[in-house]
């Protein structure tokens, strides 16, 4: 017999909870917080999970209480007799710091793999990480989802006449490459210096945008500096239109107005991060069936990359 599944929300994930629960078919089950006057937070599941597949879904965008809420409510769930406890992170926080870019510094994914290990989880489900290869931070399975799946059928569904695919960044080249391989058109690659983090100093465009309806492809977009100052350089160069795709909207600081303020036509993201967005060139698509779809394999013990188009970017 199949064991019982169980979807359970954190605070940061609520709305995207109920939207993957229904997908699976199930309510979400219930849970509670307890916040103390300090700060503190202790959660609780209102109903049994013992020999319960678990699925905890929470994204862990700043602040750190997220990613603190989600541990604590695995080690509830261990706590419990649950039989499998599944950390569904559509957004895994910290995965910028994946390796040590200058002498003295953290490699923040790591330490946050660490403390998912420690708190007792069994597997990880994440969209799109900031890189491949904090998949090997881990000792147990990771699920690692790409918004290609979504943002491919998408881009198709525009329509447009000389698409070409953009990477932000020498860094997005792979991910470039591989939608517009999947799309059968060409890549141009925009070379930027940063002064510090979040501040671009120079920019360059890597190739030809001349007539051109450019689709820039990243994993995030955080103040929008990148994504605005080359949606302006490439049509200073002649591009027709610029679109921007990318996984996860953290959109803080002063992101919303410059988006407004640039020539970017749309930026299309997902809710990985739920938010209410103030800027009407943001359009949004939700990840949860593809979610919930991924884990309907995993409860049948089926190969997850059968039920995407392509097996990996």
């Amino acid at each position: 017999m199949s064991r019982p599944v169980k979807f359970f929300a954190g605070t940061s994930s609520k709305q995207l909870a109920v939207r993957v629960a229904n997908a699976f078919g199930c309510e979400l089950s219930n849970s509670s917080l307890i916040r103390f006057s300090d700060g503190e937070v202790e959660p609780s599941f209102d109903e049994t999970v013992r020999g319960c597949d678990v699925y905890l879904v929470q994204s862990t965008p700043p602040p750190s209480d997220n990613l603190f809420e989600l541990l604590l409510m695995i080690d509830a769930a261990k706590r419990a007799s649950a039989a499998n406890i599944i950390a569904v992170m559509p957004y895994f926080g910290y995965a910028r710091q994946d390796k040590k870019g200058k002498p003295r510094v953290p490699i923040g994914a790591k330490l946050v793999s660490n403390l998912l290990s420690a708190s007792g989880v069994n597997r990880v489900m994440t969209v799109d990480l900031h890189a491949d290869q904090i998949q090997g931070f881990f000792e147990f399975p990771v699920d690692h989802l790409y918004a290609s799946e979504l943002f491919i059928e998408d881009i198709l569904n525009l329509n447009l006449d000389n698409l070409i695919i953009a990477s932000p960044d020498m860094g997005g080249s792979k991910r470039a490459n591989a939608y517009a391989k999947l799309l059968d058109t060409g890549v141009v690659i925009c070379y930027k210096e940063r002064k510090r983090a979040n501040e671009i100093g120079e920019m360059k465009v890597l190739g030809e945008v001349d007539g051109k309806d450019v689709v820039i492809i990243d994993d995030m977009v955080d103040t929008a500096g990148t994504l605005s100052k080359a949606a302006d350089l490439m049509i200073q160069k002649g591009a027709t239109s610029v679109r921007a795709y990318c996984t996860h909207g953290i959109l803080s600081g002063e992101a919303y107005s410059r988006l407004d303020k640039s020539r970017i036509t749309e930026l299309v993201i997902t809710d990985t991060i739920p938010k209410m967005h103030k800027s009407k060139k943001v359009r949004e698509i939700s990840v949860a069936s593809f979610l919930s779809n991924t884990i309907k394999a995993v409860v049948a013990n089926k190969s997850i990359s059968s039920t995407w188009r392509s097996n990996n970017k």
